[in-house]
């Protein structure tokens, strides 16, 4: 289906060109991947984004573009869910390279903070939108609480990117330069990433200081 022997991870123009006339089904892929099969680097928003814009030289519509990538979010998350019912944490290791522990907590974490919403809200933050549904199968959350936050957020996702895609596409500088807005389109979908790194490292910091100056204090008190 791919006609390059190797393609950019997060160049979302190269990859649909790729796909020739499977595009949709490229684009399926993709998304389906990303949102349940635990590998979270794939260029979702930008490659939802990029389509919209790219629509009429591809060969296909804006609304199928929708419609595609909104069912293979919801096929996406529905496969996370049952993996984390199905083996839990089991599949998580610290020094994993993908399925690491640190990656799976931070979703938690996220999921036990908003709930339900979180299905809808980790949708537009990479990584997060992959882990947080395995991590309500995890919890095992309600299905039918599941299957209804799972569709909106597949279909609030969607629709934000797709139309984000249109307005940009009829800005003559965007539609010319699509290397400059992916940039800034995977600059932006980081951004929350590195945001929390950076707190929790911010954090480790601070309670490994904490930690010693007391044991520094309890020192003192016994000499």
């Amino acid at each position: 289906m791919i006609s390059r022997a190797s393609i950019p991870l997060l160049d979302a123009s190269t990859w649909l060109h790729a796909f020739g006339p499977w595009v949709l089904v490229g684009i399926a892929v993709v998304v389906f991947i990303e949102s349940g099969l635990l590998f979270p680097f794939l260029p979702g928003d930008s490659l939802l984004i990029t389509a919209a814009i790219l629509a009429p030289q591809l060969g296909i519509q804006v609304w199928q573009v929708a419609v595609v990538a909104a069912v293979a979010a919801f096929a996406g998350d529905q496969a996370g869910y049952w993996l984390g019912k199905r083996f839990g944490r089991r599949l998580f290791k610290p020094d994993a390279r993908v399925l690491k522990t640190e990656r799976l907590e931070a979703a938690e974490a996220f999921f036990a903070k908003y709930g339900g919403p979180s299905l809808v809200l980790g949708r537009f933050v990479p990584f997060v939108r992959t882990y947080v549904p395995l991590s309500a199968g995890i919890a095992a959350m309600p299905y039918r609480r599941f299957l209804i936050w799972n569709a909106l957020g597949g279909v609030a996702w969607v629709a934000v990117m797709v139309l984000l895609g249109i307005l940009l596409g009829g800005i003559p500088f965007i539609a010319n330069n699509i290397d400059v807005l992916m940039i800034v389109v995977v600059a932006v979908s980081v951004l929350p990433v590195l945001i929390s790194a950076l707190r929790r490292r911010a954090r480790t910091r601070r309670d490994a200081r904490l930690r010693t100056e007391s044991g520094h204090a309890d020192t003192s008190k016994i000499s």
